[in-house]
């Protein structure tokens, strides 16, 4: 058996932008899982987040403060059996930074999303890229990782965080108002087919944050 799933991974510049216009992109996506990064993370970070989860009609999968603002959002259609929260070595000077993880149940298959938000500083993020991935080995389900990797194609951070998966696809996706860097990808175990992979480029996207979105369709084994 196999499921089609439909994940989009999402950097929402922690809602300073017109949030009528985000909910307007996801609903034009109609995503099964909706992985963001810079979610809320501080004071009220379990109500914000509920509300922008009602806001695009989907549920709180996993995520907030203790994975560090990554967030996972998923329709009905998606039963999420189990979440936990990782955190990176705090490097001094630095912001801290995370993953979250969900596993996912849909009729046809079982599989593992993961998001991360890594470092601004070259120095700091393969590290962080290679934490991220060996706790993706932790288990034997496909898993779909997707993040603002804060670095291009080339960038060693992709090679640690790729080593194993295929890169779904690559597309500038930042800054949104001219996109000119793909900081942001899709990575998806060798058992998964992606049947599809675009960035929205739209007025409408690039009034919702300052990244833009990736959507990617996958066919996913049981």
């Amino acid at each position: 058996m196999t499921a089609r799933v439909r994940v989009v991974s999402y950097n929402i510049h922690s809602f300073k932008d017109d949030l009528h216009a985000l909910a307007g992109v996801v609903a034009d996506l109609a995503p099964d899982v909706l992985i963001v990064q810079e979610g809320a993370r501080r004071f009220r970070w379990r109500q914000k987040n509920a509300a922008l989860a009602d806001q695009l009609r989907m549920v709180v999968g996993g995520g907030g403060l203790w994975s560090l603002g990554n967030l996972v959002l998923t329709t009905l259609r998606v039963r999420v059996l189990e979440t936990r929260d990782v955190r990176y070595p705090l490097v001094p000077g630095h912001h801290l930074r995370g993953a979250v993880f969900a596993t996912c149940a849909v009729p046809g298959a079982r599989f593992v999303v993961t998001g991360s938000h890594l470092s601004t500083d070259p120095a700091v993020r393969p590290a962080q890229a290679a934490a991220w991935r060996a706790e993706m080995r932790r288990g034997d389900l496909p898993v779909v990782a997707a993040g603002d990797l804060n670095a291009e194609p080339g960038d060693p951070t992709w090679a640690a965080v790729a080593d194993g998966l295929h890169i779904a696809g690559t597309a500038p996706t930042h800054p949104s108002s001219g996109p000119r860097r793909a900081i942001d990808g899709v990575f998806v175990d060798k058992r998964i087919e992606v049947a599809g992979f675009r960035v929205v480029d739209s007025a409408q996207a690039r009034r919702a944050s300052d990244h833009l979105p990736i959507a990617v369709d996958l066919v996913i084994p049981d």
